[in-house]
C-alpha cells in the first residue's frame, strides 16, 4: 500500500488528467517518429489485427512459395512491472526525448514508497524503483520505447535472419510486450531469441520460457533454455485470434462461431423475454454476438463454404434466434 494516499488520489484529479494528456500528446509524436511500423501496440490506427493479419499473410506467402517458416511467440514475466525506473530515463534519453518531458515524468514517479502488510504485521517502508503506473495514460507509451530499445540494442534491424518480403527482412512483429519473432530456419530463431534475451535481461526484464512457444511449419528439435525446455505447439492464441502452422483459418472461424454460440445461450432469457422490445434485442446481438463472431475475420483466407460450415454459422449465432430477431441475413452471410 502507497505510504501518502493523497498522492495517489491527485493522480486522478482533473488538473493531473490534463497535464497526463498533454504528456501524452507529446510523448507520442517522439513515438510515432522513434517506433518502427513492426510495432502496433498503442499506437493511432494500429491494432492487434494487424499484426494477426500481417502473420497469416505471412504464412500463406511462405506456403505459396513452399518454404519452411518458424516462429517463435515471446512471453514475458511481469514486463510491465519490471520496468527499471533509473534505466527508463537513460533510454528515454538517448531516444531524444527532451529533457523538460523526462524531468516532468521523473517527478511523476519520484518519492514513491510502499509497504507490505501480512499477517504478522507491515514492513518497513521502502522507495519503489521499477514498474509504470497501472492505469495510467503514459504507461504503454514509455513502456513501448523500453522495449524498442531492447529491440534496437539486440540488432533485430541490421539481422540477416527473418522472411525475405520484397527486398526486406521482417523478422519480428510487436504488439506492445507481445513481440513474435519469425526466420526460414531454426538456427536463425533461435540466434534471434538469444539476442532479444541476452538485451531483456541487462534492463531487468526476463523470458517465460514456460508460456513462450514455438510454432513451425517445418521439422524442430528440442530447445532448452537455461535449463528449461520451450514447447513447440501447432496452433497459438495470438492477439485473441487462433493462428496454426498449417495456415488453415478454418480452425479459427470455427471457434469464433462456437464463442458466438455461447454468448448467444447466455443471452437466451432476454430473447425470449417478452418485457424486450425488439430493437433492443438486435443492438444486443451487433452489440455482443458479432464482435465476438467476426474478430478478426479481416485475416480470414476464406473459401467457399462447405454444408458443414455453414451449418456452423446458423448454429453459431441460432438460426431461431435469427429468424425471431430478423437477422437472417447477417451471421449466415458475414463475408
Amino acid at each position: 500500500m502507497p505510504k501518502n494516499a493523497q498522492t495517489t488520489a491527485q493522480l486522478h484529479s482533473s488538473h493531473m488528467l490534463v497535464m497526463l494528456k498533454i504528456l501524452q500528446a507529446r510523448l507520442q509524436l517522439y513515438m510515432n517518429c522513434e517506433l518502427p511500423d513492426v510495432q502496433a501496440g498503442f499506437r493511432k490506427g494500429r491494432g492487434t489485427r494487424d499484426q494477426i493479419a500481417n502473420i497469416c499473410w505471412i504464412m500463406e506467402k511462405a506456403r505459396e512459395f513452399q518454404k519452411n517458416i518458424y516462429f517463435c511467440f515471446i512471453d514475458y514475466a511481469k514486463a510491465f512491472d519490471c520496468v527499471d525506473h533509473n534505466k527508463l530515463w537513460k533510454i528515454l534519453q538517448e531516444m531524444g526525448i527532451p529533457d523538460y518531458l523526462t524531468c516532468l515524468l521523473r517527478n511523476l514517479y519520484a518519492g514513491q514508497e510502499a509497504t507490505v502488510r501480512t499477517g504478522h504485521g507491515t514492513t518497513d517502508w521502502f522507495q519503489i524503483g521499477k514498474g509504470v503506473h497501472q492505469g495510467c495514460k503514459l504507461s504503454p507509451c514509455l513502456f513501448n520505447f523500453y522495449a524498442e530499445y531492447i529491440m534496437r540494442n539486440a540488432g533485430l534491424e541490421e539481422a540477416q535472419a527473418g522472411i525475405k518480403i520484397a527486398g526486406r527482412i521482417i523478422n519480428n512483429l510487436r504488439y506492445a510486450d507481445d513481440t513474435t519473432l519469425m526466420a526460414e530456419s531454426e538456427e536463425e530463431l533461435k540466434s534471434l531469441l538469444m539476442k532479444v534475451k541476452v538485451e531483456n535481461e541487462k534492463v531487468g526484464l526476463k523470458l517465460n520460457i514456460q508460456k513462450t512457444k514455438i510454432m513451425a511449419s517445418g521439422p524442430t528439435t528440442s530447445w532448452e533454455i537455461d535449463g528449461e525446455t520451450v514447447e513447440t505447439v501447432s496452433d497459438f492464441i495470438l492477439g485473441g485470434s487462433k493462428i496454426t502452422a498449417d495456415g488453415d483459418c478454418s480452425h479459427e472461424i470455427k471457434r469464433c462461431l462456437l464463442l458466438g454460440r455461447k454468448v448467444m445461450t447466455n443471452l437466451d432469457n432476454i430473447f425470449k423475454s417478452r418485457d424486450i422490445t425488439l430493437p433492443t434485442k438486435v443492438r444486443l446481438v451487433k452489440a455482443m454476438v458479432f464482435p465476438v463472431v467476426m474478430y478478426g475475420c479481416e485475416s480470414w483466407t476464406v473459401k467457399k463454404l462447405s454444408a458443414e460450415e455453414l451449418m456452423l454459422l446458423n448454429c453459431g449465432v441460432g438460426e431461431d434466434s435469427c429468424e425471431s430477431l430478423g437477422l437472417q441475413g447477417y451471421p449466415t452471410s458475414p463475408f
